[in-house]
């Protein structure tokens, strides 16, 4: 996946498009990532002893890879993501737009 953990992404599509975060978690099998802030999921959980109240846990959902654009560190500006082979054999990722290399 080209999208990585602590990267900047824009959401592009969705009920949160717009919505600017940071990759909390990669999920690369089902090609879902976890962004902070976006997709906000309700869970609820029954009491589990007599007397306790049941409680409502508030958490990130995740979204396609596809739904999102990286957001390029130089520009903030969103850009797609490529590869470039270096002299030594490193690959790296790149910033389409500016061609920029992507830490």
């Amino acid at each position: 996946m080209k999208i990585k953990k602590d990267d900047t992404v824009k959401v592009m599509a969705g009920k949160d498009a717009g919505k600017t975060g940071k990759v909390v978690q990669v999920l690369p099998k089902e090609e879902m990532i976890v962004v902070e802030g976006v997709n906000k999921m309700v869970k609820h959980m029954r009491p589990q002893q007599r007397g306790e109240k049941g409680q409502k846990f508030e958490f990130d959902g995740p979204i396609h890879v596809s739904k999102v654009q990286l957001v390029d560190p130089k520009t903030g500006k969103t850009t797609r993501v490529g590869y470039k082979i270096l002299e030594n054999g490193d690959k790296v990722r790149i910033a389409k737009k500016t061609g920029e290399e992507i830490d």
